[in-house]
């Protein structure tokens, strides 16, 4: 076991693997960005450390000898409920992260080989949520205290009670702006992730935010609450978390010719993806969509055969968008199908495959019924602190570089300036004409 000894009150992190090679090559990164870095041969170890002083997040290999990945996060998870916790695996076996997951409620799990950018921002971003969190907990606690002080006042100590008001004011503002901080932070994570999930093929590059953009319109569209859209919304970007054990060769391969062997591991993806969001209980509603995002409003489809308003209305809104935008990339058939003939392929299916409700919303979106913020494309170079992305700003490879409603900050302006360079200085973002979100 090592140890690293700072004076500052930087973030700790124990990585936990039973191959040195594998704890040097962490020890360095993490060093690298300034944490401090504590490391143990196995659980047990690991174990021990945690019980000599607090840590912030835990990375832990999935094989490990006496003592796995999984049941030393189980662990964890039981005795430190506040660390955060990360799992290393190299597993191919799907149903092994299913269990992990659901035992020891990890954060998040990380392939190996790893990405050092990937791993860094995942990390970045649990602790982030953290500290969010924590600061939202101590918002909350100041706010009760507060609210019993109040109540303590004398009616005759007016002054005393405008001020007080004054601070409740100012500590409810506060908490409402973290709590939205961390529903912003919570969606850019699942688009973080959809992105992984897309880089596994050419194909699947764009899919969920084309799919939970249009899935998103046709919501607003029926008029559905802002909770629902939003819900929707986050279904499509997580539409393919359920392939993501799939090889290769399953993923390049149209559903038209897919053999009776694919077919069978394909039609599981589904139900893959609501085991995947089990342990999520702000994404129950979610995991259903996805659980049924391929039933036919006939009631010919998987894995249930419901039929008519049995299905989720979310779940018949993302069967609708997720086939429009695979009928265009080849996802469906071999052949790739012009937006005008994709187009007319869903409304024919209008009464079989899909509801007529949603169908006819599908076509009013593409009429003109959807109004979207105003806004205009501006050149990375004219770009101002205090902007407002009115869009998701992405890479030429398809990787999300900046999420929608993101409001700009001069450190911010520098990397997309640089990233403008090094692609010959083409790149616009689209900003909002009015700057009040």
């Amino acid at each position: 076991m090592s140890l690293d000894i700072s004076t500052d009150p930087l973030p700790k992190i124990l990585c936990v693997d039973d191959e040195p090679n594998i704890l040097s090559s962490l020890r360095r990164l993490f060093r690298s960005k300034g944490y401090q870095v504590l490391t143990a041969l196995g659980g047990q170890e690991g174990l021990a450390v945690l019980e000599e002083q607090p840590i912030d997040l835990v990375i832990s290999d999935m094989r490990m000898p006496i003592m796995d990945g999984a049941a030393f996060l189980a662990q964890v998870r039981v005795r430190w409920p506040d660390t955060i916790r990360l799992l290393l695996t190299g597993y191919s076996d799907v149903q092994s992260i299913i269990d992990a997951i659901n035992r020891g409620e990890i954060y998040r799990y990380i392939t190996k080989p790893w990405d050092d950018n990937d791993i860094i921002l995942v990390v970045r971003q649990a602790l982030e949520r953290k500290a969010l969190e924590i600061e939202k907990k101590r918002l909350e606690e100041l706010t009760h205290r507060q609210n019993e002080e109040l109540k303590s006042l004398n009616a005759s100590l007016e002054a005393k009670v405008e001020e007080r008001t004054v601070a409740l004011r100012a500590a409810h503002d506060s908490l409402l702006h973290v709590n939205e901080k961390l529903k912003n932070s919570f969606l850019t994570s699942i688009k973080v992730f959809s992105n992984v999930i897309e880089m596994r093929g050419g194909k699947l590059a764009g899919h969920s935010r084309r799919v939970a953009d249009l899935a998103r319109k046709i919501a607003k569209n029926m008029g559905l609450e802002a909770r629902e859209i939003q819900e929707i919304f986050v279904a499509g970007l997580l539409a393919d978390i359920g392939k993501i054990g799939f090889s290769d060769e399953l993923l390049d391969t149209p559903v038209s010719q897919l053999s009776g062997d694919q077919l069978g591991v394909f039609h599981k993806h589904t139900i893959r993806a609501e085991q995947l969001l089990m342990p999520l209980e702000d994404l129950q509603g979610t995991a259903k969509m996805l659980r049924y995002q391929h039933e036919r409003f006939d009631g010919r489809g998987f894995p249930d055969g419901l039929q008519g308003e049995a299905i989720p209305l979310g779940a018949r809104i993302l069967a609708l968008a997720s086939d429009y935008d695979n009928l265009q990339i080849g996802g469906l058939t071999a052949k790739r199908v012009h937006a005008d003939d994709a187009q007319a392929l869903i409304i024919h299916g209008a009464g079989n495959r899909y509801d007529e409700k949603v169908v006819a919303a599908f076509k009013h979106v593409f009429n003109g019924g959807i109004d979207e913020p105003e806004y205009q494309e501006i050149a990375a170079k004219n770009l101002l602190p205090g902007m407002i992305l009115c869009a998701d700003v992405i890479s030429k490879e398809g990787l999300l570089l900046l999420p929608a409603d993101h409001v700009l900050e001069p450190h911010v302006i520098e990397r997309l300036m640089l990233y403008d360079v090094s692609g010959n200085g083409k790149l616009t973002v689209r900003i909002r004409t009015n700057r009040r979100k």
